[in-house]
Order: structure tokens, then sequence, then C-alpha cells
């Protein structure tokens, strides 16, 4: 593989992963960092700095975080939700932040507890209290689609909602599917909406749903996105979406950008591994095609070994 990889795939895995799951021990939680530090991914979404009662499963994030130190190479991040997590991510030490504002009031009020507009309203003040210590906020533009509650997002609204967090002080962006709708036609159509609205080209975090989300991955790329969240087996989930299933599972999009002849940096088997480990924790089977498959297929009379052993 080349030193450079050719897209960028950050695995969240441990936030949106086991966000919806019961809660497992801190010391599975590190055990699981590790095995996908191994897998070569430069970027982790590794907690949450939310609400212990609304996310039990994320209630360790500062003992988490404390560990963090051991993986030096690796880039982690964390979910804040307001203010108050914003302050308990930068005490625990975490720099670089990710803050989501709901395209739509229905999600936002099931999600956060206020409205879309006072959540872009905190879009400034988040920016400044993290850039006072040297920090890095992402703004995630959740519901980017549809909305469980409210229907269909307008396009033009997902793109305003990006152009305002430029404009508040965001240093990047990413647009979520965040239930799993989107098609390729409507991933293009609103990123290059967002595109043109900011002159950035934003992150891309798909659900996997209705079976759409490496069709949509594969179309984002052709329109020039090089960064993408996805989650080991597929594991993952909005507790605040009704219907919301997995993320895109990181081995098969990294399958499919490599047998391509695009470089992403991940051991594929590895990913495997890792999969495998936080299935056997979570005591369940994991959507991942390419898991239950055993891995990449073996050319025929190859002596070579699959993934699987």
């Amino acid at each position: 593989m080349s030193a450079v990889p050719q897209v960028d795939i950050r695995e969240v895995g441990p936030r949106d992963g086991l966000q919806i799951e019961e809660p497992i021990p801190t010391a599975a939680k590190l055990e699981f960092i590790d095995a996908l530090v191994a897998t070569g991914v430069r970027r982790i979404e590794v907690t949450s700095f939310v609400s212990p009662r609304a996310i039990p499963s994320l209630a360790d994030a500062e003992a988490v975080a404390a560990e963090l130190g051991r993986w030096p190479g690796v880039e982690f991040s964390a979910l804040v939700a307001g203010m108050g997590g914003v302050s308990r991510a930068l005490t625990a030490g975490v720099r670089r932040l990710e803050y989501v504002v709901s395209a739509s009031d229905g999600h936002s009020r099931a999600n956060v507890g206020r409205s879309m507009e006072e959540s872009i309203a905190l879009i400034a003040p988040i920016a400044e209290r993290v850039h006072e210590v040297g920090g890095h906020l992402e703004v995630i533009v959740a519901i980017a689609f549809d909305c469980p509650f409210d229907g269909p997002t307008p396009p033009e609204r997902v793109a305003d909602i990006a152009r305002r967090a430029m404009d508040s002080g965001a240093d990047a962006l990413a647009v979520a599917d965040t239930i799993g709708t989107a098609t390729p036609g409507r991933t293009t159509d609103v990123l290059t909406r967002v595109i043109d609205a900011t002159g950035v080209k934003p992150g891309l975090h798909l659900h996997n749903t209705r079976g759409q989300g490496l069709a949509n991955a594969w179309a984002a790329y052709s329109l020039g996105i090089r960064q993408f969240d996805a989650s080991v087996g597929g594991l993952g989930g909005c507790p605040f979406a009704p219907g919301a299933s997995g993320n895109i599972a990181t081995e098969e999009l990294a399958y499919m950008f490599e047998d391509s002849g695009i470089t992403t940096g991940i051991d594929i088997g590895r990913a495997l591994d890792a999969a495998r480990l936080v299935s056997d924790r979570l005591g369940k089977r994991l959507t991942s095609n390419l898991l239950a498959a055993g891995g990449v297929p073996v050319p025929s009379g190859s002596s070579a070994t699959s993934d699987a052993t």
C-alpha cells in the first residue's frame, strides 16, 4: 500500500457503533480500540461526551479518554452535543470534536432537546471555546436526506447549514445520512450543493439501512470526496432516529476501494478481526456481508489463505 492513502476512512465503531448497545466494560472498549488501531486506521471517533442517562453505553467517556495516550500515532476525536459536552471533552484532553446539527426540527428536538436554529446558534460559541485551547471542530449535518419525524430534508437547507457552520468558525464539515435513505443521485445532489455553498469538500457519514451505503460512497468518491466514516462489522445506529441501522462496514468500504485500485491504508484482515472481537464482546452477529463471507476471496489455484484463517 502507498504511504499516503488515497481515501481517508474514519473508524466510528467505538462511538456510533456502541451507542445503541448495552454497555460493555471500559477494558473491553480499550481492547476494541487496540484492535482498530492494528488495522492501520489513522482516525478513530472514540466516544461521545453526552448525558450518561441518554447514552448509558458511553458513560465512561472520561475513562476511555484517559487511556488514549497508548496510541500516539492515531488521531482520536469525540462527539459533543452542547457546551457541557465540550467542557467535559476538553477537560479530558480530547481536542478534536464533532458537533452535530440536525437538518430538521423533529430530529433535533428528539436528539438534543432543542430546535435546529438553536443548535446552529451554538456553533460559534463552541468553535470559540474549542479554538481557545488549539482544538479542531467539525460540524456534522445530520438527517441530511430524510428525517423520521419531518420527512424529506430539502437539499438547500443542508447547504445553508453547512455554509453557516463554516461562517461560524467550523474547521471541517461532514454530511450524514443518519437513517440510511440516500441513493447515489441524491448523494451527488446534496454534496454538490454543499461544495458550491462552502467551497469545502465535506466528509460523508453513511448508514446502510437500505443497502445503498457503498453505492453512495462510490458516488461521493466520483465527486471528489475523500473522507468517509465507517464502522467495523457494520455496527451502529442512532438511538433517536427510529429505523436507523448500522453504518457502512469499514472492511467492505476498504475492500471496494482497494479492489478498485484506490488505497485506504486499512488492513482488511485485521478489520475483520476487530469486527469479530466486538461481535464476541457484544454477543451478537454483525451485518457485514464481507464478515459473513469469511473475508476477501482467494483467487482460484492460489495457495494463499483467506482473511478468515
